[in-house]
């Protein structure tokens, strides 16, 4: 049964949000135009764009959270490498004070060397970066 103009009015309203832009007579005559040859209502094709729109540039609070991050220019590459470094710095550090703790009879032990060359693969890991942007 079709939805009588009141009621679609009403459900439109409950359901969607105006957005009302101000395009140039050409364009929008053109638009307008092309919609119906293709049979397709002007609002899908906008809502189709908005959402192709949305997908392509993401949300500046969820990009903070989950979008990968912008290594576009030397300066940002840069800054990411630094922030990676004082993390590499910060497990190194605790890897140390990990294996300076041990007591002195499990010096010798497997847990204690293989803390040691953990701190010194991390110690390679930041020269390398260091030497990445000299």
């Amino acid at each position: 049964m079709p939805m009588g103009s009141k009621a679609r009015t009403a459900w439109n309203a409950a359901n969607y949000t105006q957005i009302k832009i101000y395009a140039d007579p050409e364009l929008a005559a053109g638009f307008k135009a092309r919609c119906a040859a293709d049979e397709v209502s002007m609002a899908s094709v906008l809502s189709q764009a908005m959402a192709d729109y949305c997908k392509r540039i993401p949300d500046k609070k969820k990009a903070d959270k989950k979008s990968e991050p912008d290594y576009s220019t030397k300066g940002r590459r840069r800054t990411a490498t630094q922030r990676l470094a004082k993390q590499l710095e910060k497990i190194r550090d605790a890897e140390e004070r990990y294996r300076d703790s041990m007591p002195e009879n499990l010096q010798s032990s497997v847990a204690y060397e293989n803390a040691d060359q953990t701190a010194a693969a991390l110690d390679d890991a930041l020269e390398a970066l260091s030497e990445a942007f000299q």
